[in-house]
């Protein structure tokens, strides 16, 4: 009688506000806040319910939480880390605690700050550089305090740090108001300026569709040169801004499938299937302008690019 009680209480317990009992998914995929990561997110989960049967649930974070929750087991799979920006990620979690494993996507991707062609037209601006005269820095100037403004990231991103030691080392950290927004917001300010006939610098980076939506021009940096690229991780502690260098063009990026190491005993199908994902550099950006331009319903797209290319995801199974 006592035990029928006990049992009871816990099914209670475990009932929702709906009357429904809560049962954890099997695979926690974490989602950072870019829409190639956003695409490919729901991408996986299609692909991994419809094939192994698993309850996949898609949790938003950046990307330090991500990293952080599959160390400690409460999500498994970040679907696009980016590499050289989560470096200090992957020496952590990677190499340090073995806890995690990145797999290369077969996408790679670029970095940089643009511009439109009016704009471009319109100031003269061709080199990064050009932003550390104060002068010149004025004609990006939307608020009326002598500087200008321009846009570095998003919170959470692990570009946006590196964009704030990139503006330090070129000089215009002081020229220049750094601006940290959400990505939509960000946009939204170009979209405007673009309207206005207004001048608005930005970071930029592929795959993305905001290069099939305007008229872009990627402004020119001295080539990339590993030994002048000098990136102390952001830390709470004073000084790491200080100790980094990098005016150079970004290297090239490399966006790779990671997922808990944990995953391999407990959801072993899936792991493997991780590590055999592939996806273009072309096929991300076609997802992203299908969602973020075209404004298509996430699942329901990724269950139709699921079906539709088939023989690509049978070949994440094999």
């Amino acid at each position: 009688m006592e035990s029928n009680r006990v049992l009871a209480l816990c099914c209670a317990a475990a009932m929702s506000a709906y009357g429904t009992i809560a049962i954890a998914a099997d695979i926690v995929i974490g989602v950072p806040n870019w829409p190639s990561v956003q695409a490919t997110a729901h991408v996986l989960k299609v692909a991994l319910e419809n094939n192994l049967g698993l309850e996949v649930e898609l949790k938003n974070g950046s990307n330090g939480v991500v990293f952080e929750a599959m160390d400690a087991g409460t999500m498994h799979v970040h679907p696009e880390a980016w590499l050289p920006n989560l470096e200090h990620l992957r020496r952590q979690f990677v190499s340090g605690k073995k806890s995690i494993k990145m797999h290369p996507s077969g996408a790679t991707g670029t970095q940089a700050m643009c511009v439109t062609k009016g704009t471009a037209e319109r100031t003269g601006i061709k080199e990064l550089k050009d932003l550390k005269d104060p002068e010149f820095a004025k004609k990006f100037d939307s608020d009326g305090d002598g500087k200008g403004e321009v846009w570095i990231g998003a919170e959470g991103w692990g570009s946006t740090p590196i964009e704030q030691i990139r503006a330090r080392s070129y000089g215009y950290d002081t020229t220049m108001t750094l601006k940290i927004m959400e990505e939509s917001e960000g946009l939204a300010e170009l979209d405007a300026a673009v309207k206005q006939k207004k001048d608005f610098v930005f970071f930029c980076y592929t795959p993305h569709h905001i290069f099939a939506v305007h008229d872009l021009v990627v402004l020119t940096e001295p080539a990339y040169d590993p030994k002048k690229w000098v990136i102390v991780p952001p830390s709470p502690v004073p000084g790491w801004l200080e100790k980094s260098s990098a005016a150079v063009a970004w290297d090239n990026a490399r966006l790779h499938v990671s997922y808990a190491v944990s995953l391999e005993e407990t959801q072993p199908e899936a792991a493997a299937m991780l590590a055999k994902v592939l996806l273009s550099t072309d096929t991300l950006t076609a997802m992203t302008y299908a969602l973020a331009v075209e404004k298509q319903e996430p699942g329901e797209f990724a269950a139709m690019w699921v079906a539709q290319n088939k023989a690509i995801v049978d070949s994440w199974f094999e």
